[in-house]
């Protein structure tokens, strides 16, 4: 489990200025380097070079970085915008996370620093003859990076933003949260059950969120610090995901009697709160954004169906990674956090899209052959909350479907669950 101060760090690193800070840095240092290695270079090797040839090379790229910068700037825009209305709008920050994008646009925004820097050198006069020879040398390396990621970015436009690229990145952040959280079940603490609730309900004290917003990350390293400082336990009753508000109880603390308004202001600087969700622990927010992305599809305006199906064939893999055994390595004994619920997991992936598409048959057999799949990979995980989600599914199919023939089908599947389940 990563740290707060890891986590910041890692979201800092996924911002785009971030990228375009440092290749900027890096296209001024660049132009920078030319002034002290020009004692360097032989006279011999600058006696035919051109001297205006630097310049006029530097001209051509300055202004044309500024319009390559442009163009991309505009199509990174109407990308997230086509992903907000094509899919999600919780999915616009995945597309603005995308590295390679990120490279580009930042290669492109170094390049053109850098040719202005170099500009404003020759107008100065500091480089002399092997400086500027030195310059040119730089400013071709400067051209074959910013021609290789240009080749980049044209293959990356090909996929970029569309509806499938955009699935693809909302499932790949469902899955890598899902797999830490299997990886990690209680964050590296103790299971909270109801035995040890009830203790904590009895012995300890509430710490409230004293904010209002989304829990997105919970450092559990830095709990299991302040509680053997302050030589307490810890049980925490809400997971990332959780929205809180300022008396919503984020944490409590047996015995009751150490809990200080020191102790509450570590305690609260343990927890990432924010107004929006974020995918990096919170399994249930891709789950989510999934089936938003489903019902968006299954909307009279859109009425794309195949869409639905393949997001249920996804939701398929991603709830088929809680059928691995989990590992329970203890690593904040001090620390006990509650487990996420299947159930909960299964109505996120499921409810909306039994719902929109309760008068598509095609959806509704490909929901039921998907629950059937879930209840006999792992019939001791999947068989119940399969058999909920199958029995609400029928249940909306039933005021909508007219055909007989529909509904037998979709009686015989769900009763193959529910025989599982049994």
């Amino acid at each position: 489990m990563v740290t707060k101060w890891q986590w910041t760090l890692a979201r800092l690193r996924r911002k785009i200025w971030f990228a375009v800070s440092l290749y900027g840095l890096l296209g001024v240092a660049t132009a920078l380097v030319a002034v002290m290695l020009r004692g360097f270079v032989p006279d011999a090797w600058v006696a035919h070079f051109g001297a205006d040839s630097v310049g006029t090379i530097l001209n051509i790229l300055a202004s044309s970085m500024l319009a390559v910068t442009t163009f991309s700037l505009s199509i990174m825009v109407q990308a997230l915008a086509s992903a907000a209305t094509g899919a999600t709008p919780r999915a616009t920050q995945l597309l603005k996370d995308d590295r390679t994008t990120q490279r580009v646009l930042a290669t492109f925004v170094g390049g053109f620093i850098f040719s202005l820097v170099g500009i404003i050198g020759l107008q100065s006069g500091i480089y002399q003859q092997n400086g500027r020879f030195v310059l040119f040398i730089a400013t071709i390396a400067v051209i074959v990076v910013i021609v290789v990621n240009l080749l980049r970015w044209i293959a990356h436009l090909t996929d970029y933003g569309r509806l499938t690229d955009t699935i693809s990145r909302v499932e790949d952040a469902a899955v890598a949260a899902l797999t830490d959280r299997m990886a990690n079940p209680y964050l590296g603490g103790n299971r909270l059950d109801m035995t040890t609730c009830a203790l904590f309900e009895r012995d300890g004290a509430t710490v409230s969120a004293g904010t209002i917003g989304y829990v997105q990350m919970i450092d559990a390293s830095a709990l299991q610090d302040i509680a053997q400082d302050a030589k307490v336990e810890i049980a925490v009753p809400i997971l990332p995901g959780s929205l809180v508000h300022r008396a919503q109880e984020i944490v409590r603390v047996m015995p009751g009697s150490a809990v200080n308004d020191d102790l509450v202001k570590k305690i609260r600087g343990a927890f990432a709160i924010s107004s929006l969700r974020s995918f990096d622990q919170d399994p249930r927010f891709g789950i989510l954004a999934m089936s938003e992305i489903a019902s968006r599809a299954l909307s009279p305006a859109i009425n794309d169906p195949g869409t639905a199906i393949d997001i249920l064939s996804r939701q398929l893999r991603i709830l088929a990674l809680w059928a691995d055994e989990p590992k329970t390595e203890v690593r904040f004994p001090l620390m006990h956090v509650r487990a996420l619920d299947l159930d909960d997991l299964m109505m996120d992936a499921f409810a909306s899209i039994a719902r929109d598409g309760a008068a598509l048959v095609e959806v509704q057999i490909r929901l039921q052959k998907t629950l059937l799949a879930l209840a006999l990979s792992e019939p001791t995980h999947f068989a119940k909350a399969a058999t909920h989600q199958a029995q609400r599914a029928i249940s909306l199919a039933e005021q909508h479907l007219t055909l007989p023939q529909d509904l037998e089908a979709l009686r015989g599947l769900v009763q193959q669950i529910e025989a599982i389940a049994d």
